[in-house]
């Protein structure tokens, strides 16, 4: 078994093991008391999660630099005095099952004490209201890998990015080389949808040709085989990761993959102020009609009533405003209340299945879905317009 989370809360005695049994045995899930030291195991048909408990006689009082969360969650850490150590088998049953296995044992714990849940494996800081989104929400590799950017040589292309967390997935780390500053974004969007792959088993084998929807083609080489091309990158540059990876290379087995991200940088282009204003216009024009005719739909009606809305997001201290989509739910006078459809893009602040509450003079473009297609301008006009016809 794997260690792949701490929690660290400030209590210095573990909480009452029968105060644990009463939280997990059922009769889909077994409670076994460990035989040294406090600690119990967890098991639910294929999958078990293992607890231990020690403690710190006084606090550390300091956090490593590497690891990510907000200021309070860092500030719990080095406060913290006991440590429960959670670990599992990676992969059993399945990659993310046995990830949310874990994450659900946690959030058990947190629901009895306060503390913090660090991820070993990504070197990522949870505050207990984060575990309970992450267990909650539809799921976002972010929360489960950290992505770090190293400069490996000199040029317009130095960098290496490579990711941290993917080895509790039962699965290598990835990486991708000689990439520039204008390529972090895309990188970033492309690598999370690799490493969401590869967390469901779903991933491309090693070697193995992949096709993209642009036309472009990729492989995944291990780092053992594939970092001994790249002869202007020191070997000190890979101290500290010497774990395996994956790493992403062209067909011919090349460190050329910027054009592989393309089509991802096309995600975090601003759109042209004339598409905005036509969409807001639209929205303006037809959002009575859109509104009249979500709150008459019917209960088993397949359509879906999408607005689009300006939520702020605080990418590496920044602030960006992301127009982010959310399926309407309620409508109450002024208010509208959905769920998210798609995630931010530069952070999880907003995360995907998550409930807002907006203001409708907020929308700023509106959609409309029927089985699952969204119906282009002409068929939504039809749709609407026939609502003030009646």
């Amino acid at each position: 078994m794997k260690e792949v989370y701490i929690l660290a809360t400030p209590e210095a005695a573990p909480i009452a093991i029968d105060d644990m049994r009463g939280a997990f045995e059922s009769d889909e899930v077994t409670f076994d008391v460990l035989t040294e030291g406090w600690g119990f195991t967890v098991k639910a048909e294929d999958s078990t999660v293992a607890v231990r408990f020690d403690a710190l006689e006084t606090a550390m009082g300091w956090t490593p630099e590497l690891i990510s969360g907000s200021d309070e969650a860092h500030a719990a850490l080095r406060e913290a005095r006991g440590f429960y150590r959670i670990s599992f088998l990676p992969g059993k049953p399945q990659p993310s099952v046995a990830v949310f296995e874990a994450l659900w044992t946690a959030r058990a714990l947190l629901e009895r004490m306060p503390g913090v849940l660090l991820d070993v494996t990504s070197f990522k800081l949870h505050a207990s209201d984060d575990v309970m989104e992450i267990t909650e929400l539809d799921f976002d590799i972010r929360d489960h890998v950290n992505l770090h950017a190293v400069e490996a040589t000199e040029g317009d292309a130095p960098l290496w990015v490579h990711s941290h967390g993917m080895e509790k997935f039962a699965t290598r780390d990835v990486e991708i080389f000689r990439l520039g500053e204008t390529d972090l974004l895309a990188a970033e969007s492309f690598l999370h949808e690799l490493c969401t792959d590869l967390a469901f088993g779903q991933g491309p084998g090693q070697r193995a040709l992949v096709e993209t929807s642009s036309g472009h083609s990729f492989m995944m080489a291990q780092s053992e085989e594939a970092r001994g091309n790249l002869p202007d990158v020191a070997l000190e540059t890979f101290e500290g990761h010497e774990g395996l990876f994956y790493t992403v290379v062209s067909p011919e087995g090349r460190h050329n993959a910027a054009e592989l991200l393309r089509p991802y940088r096309q995600r975090f282009e601003k759109e042209p102020e004339e598409k905005a204003s036509a969409l807001r216009a639209q929205a303006q024009e037809l959002l009575p009609s859109f509104k009249a005719r979500f709150q008459r739909r019917g209960l088993m009606e397949p359509i879906t009533f999408l607005v689009r809305a300006s939520f702020e997001t605080h990418p590496e201290g920044e602030t960006v405003d992301e127009d982010l989509w959310l399926e309407t739910l309620t409508w109450d006078e002024g208010k509208l209340v959905g769920k998210l459809v798609d995630g931010a893009a530069h952070t999880t602040e907003w995360r995907k299945g998550a409930p807002v509450e907006i203001d409708e003079e907020n929308i700023n473009a509106i959609a409309v879905g029927r089985d699952g297609r969204s119906l282009d301008e002409e068929e939504m006009r039809s749709l609407l317009l026939a609502e003030l016809r009646s």
